[in-house]
Order: C-alpha cells, then sequence, then structure tokens
C-alpha cells in the first residue's frame, strides 16, 4: 500500500494551516450546483421568478374571468331593477338608458294590478310548505340509508339517485291524471305533496353522504345512554348536519320557487292559486297587448327579491355546507 505524501504547498509542523488546507480542498473536490459561485445576475435564473409572472398571469385570466361572470350574472337584474323605474315609452325609446324620473306606479301595478302580491304570497306558502317537508322527510330516510345495513339498501338509494336523472316532462300527463283521481288539483297540499316528490332524490343524495361524513362516537354514546333510535336522530345527528340541511334547504326553495311546468299541470283551473312563475308569466302575455313594460320589469324584480335575500343571509351556511365533507 502506498500512503501519499503531504502536499508541496504545505510546510511540515502547521497543524493548523495543514487543516485549513485540507478543508478547502475538501470544498473544491466537491460538486457544484449549477450557477453555484457565480457573480450575482449572472447565474441560471431562480424558478421562482417563472412561476411568479405564470402566477401573476394566472391570476390576471382568473380576475378577468370572474369579472366577466358578474357582468353576466348581475348585469341582467340591474337593467331589469333600472327599466323597472321607466315608462314604457322610454323604454322603448332607449332601453338602456338611466330613468330620467322614478315611475313607481309600475310597483304598484304589478303588485295590485297584476296580483303579483297575491302570487308571491302563493308561493311563499307553498314553497315553505314543500322545503319543511322535502327536508324532514329527506333527512330521514338519508339517515337510515347512511347508518344503517339492511337488505335492499343499496337498491332504495340507487332509486332515489336514478329519480334524479328522470326527466319530470315525461311525468307530467301521468301527474296531472294522478292528481285529478285524488282531487288535488288546484290545492296548495297537493302542489306541496309533487314538489316533495319531486325533491326527495336530490335531497337523500346529498344528506346521505353527509351523514356518511358525520362522527358515530357520538351517536354510540347517545346510544350508551339509552336514547332511542328516534332520539339520537333528533337531538344528536340531526343538530350535526345544519350545514348540509341548510344548504340543500337552500338549493331545495330556488328549484320550487322558479318552478314552472309542475304549476302549470295542477293549478290550471283557479287563476287566485297561481304561483309567481304563472302569474309572470300571465303578466308577460297582458304586456304584449297593454304595452305596460315597465310594470313588467317591476314584477320581475320582486320575484327575484326573495331568492336575494335568501342567498344573502344564507351565504355562509351554503359555503360551510358544501365544504364540510372535503374538510372531513
Amino acid at each position: 500500500m502506498t500512503t501519499a505524501g503531504p502536499s508541496p504547498s504545505l510546510r511540515p509542523g502547521d497543524p493548523e494551516e495543514t487543516a485549513a488546507a485540507l478543508t478547502r480542498g475538501a470544498g473544491d473536490e466537491s460538486p457544484k450546483a449549477p450557477g453555484e459561485g457565480a457573480p450575482a445576475g449572472k447565474g441560471r435564473p431562480g424558478r421562482g421568478g417563472a412561476d411568479s409572472g405564470g402566477g401573476r398571469t394566472l391570476n390576471v385570466f382568473s380576475q378577468a374571468f370572474l369579472a366577466l361572470w358578474a357582468v353576466m350574472a348581475a348585469g341582467p337584474l340591474l337593467w331589469a331593477v333600472m327599466n323597472s323605474f321607466k315608462s314604457s315609452g322610454a323604454i322603448l325609446e332607449d332601453p338602456w338608458s338611466l330613468p330620467s324620473k322614478l315611475h313607481w306606479d309600475n310597483w304598484s301595478f304589478a303588485w295590485n294590478q297584476a296580483n303579483i302580491g297575491q302570487y308571491t304570497i302563493n308561493s311563499a306558502i307553498v314553497v315553505l310548505g314543500s322545503v319543511v317537508g322535502t327536508m324532514l322527510l329527506g333527512s330521514m330516510v338519508a339517515y337510515v340509508l347512511a347508518r344503517y345495513d339492511f337488505p335492499g339498501n343499496r337498491v332504495i338509494y340507487f332509486l332515489f339517485v336514478g329519480g334524479m336523472a328522470f326527466p319530470i316532462i315525461v311525468a307530467l300527463v301521468p301527474l296531472f291524471f294522478v292528481m285529478k283521481n285524488f282531487a288535488l288539483l288546484d290545492t296548495y297540499h297537493g302542489l306541496i305533496l309533487v314538489y316533495i316528490a319531486y325533491s326527495l332524490p336530490f335531497t337523500v343524495f346529498f344528506m346521505a353522504a353527509f351523514f356518511r361524513t358525520l362522527p358515530t362516537s357520538i351517536a354510540e354514546a347517545a346510544e350508551i345512554d339509552g336514547a332511542s333510535h328516534s332520539a339520537i336522530f333528533f337531538r344528536v345527528m340531526l343538530p350535526m348536519a345544519k350545514p348540509g340541511l341548510i344548504s340543500v334547504g337552500i338549493f331545495n326553495f330556488l328549484g320550487q320557487w322558479n318552478q314552472y311546468l309542475i304549476p302549470q299541470v295542477v293549478h290550471v283551473g283557479d287563476p287566485d292559486k297561481y304561483v309567481l312563475t304563472q302569474g309572470l308569466a300571465n303578466l308577460a302575455a297582458q304586456t304584449g297587448y297593454r304595452g305596460n313594460w315597465g310594470g313588467l320589469f317591476a314584477g320581475l324584480t320582486l320575484a327575484v327579491l326573495p331568492i336575494l335575500v335568501v342567498y344573502v343571509v344564507f351565504q355562509r351556511q351554503v359555503q360551510a355546507g358544501l365544504t364540510a365533507g372535503a374538510l372531513k
């Protein structure tokens, strides 16, 4: 074995200089990273600058898209509100101009003479009863399907899921004869039952997935303490599912408030029991002959206001309900 001698540049007997030289030599022999040791500004450009540029470009595009989406969503509403304060002649002359004078008589015409007030009350009665019934029955069914194993569990669940894909227009003619045979035409409770049946598939699908994310330890502790199944559901699990209940409740409210086809089949004989969508359709037909476009825009604004109020009040609850399962 051959032993390497000391480096010529080192003086024997100087341990400090020997250690320093060896340290420098080891550092020189180690591979350098690309751009290491180069003067500032002359090395390879770091990835942070490129990422920052790409991030800024993406932010610009995303903000531009959101601004365009906001204009598309809020523009028609603002346009309808603006025209609701203008006369019919001013709307036909320049529909995009601001009102030179506020015509509050358009709102009084829509509320009183066009019966938008009565139609709004009818819709409120029907939608309130149907939303409460849908949430109660849907949450009970979803809880049983999500928490209990029994023969036919998956079959029943997929039947509800399949109901979401069933087009309502296919069932309109059979629905009319069923409602006629049960003497439920032109009644509030008849339309409420139809709305509940129409909204149950989505409610069961949404709430079943939500109940599966809730912890079972609390329910097991309540069962050990002697609570019955109904007590566990109403006093333990249902309060824990409040975010999901609010979210799906708002979706059901929006869908039932804007429903047009079903009332056209169930409420056909008594105009005093028309819901808001039917009243707006009648107002639009009358406007084509009378030319009261300001009253039509006022009626449209009155129909949209409850939806905006509900969404603004429960906006945080909707977002919490949609993200609760993901955060779990």
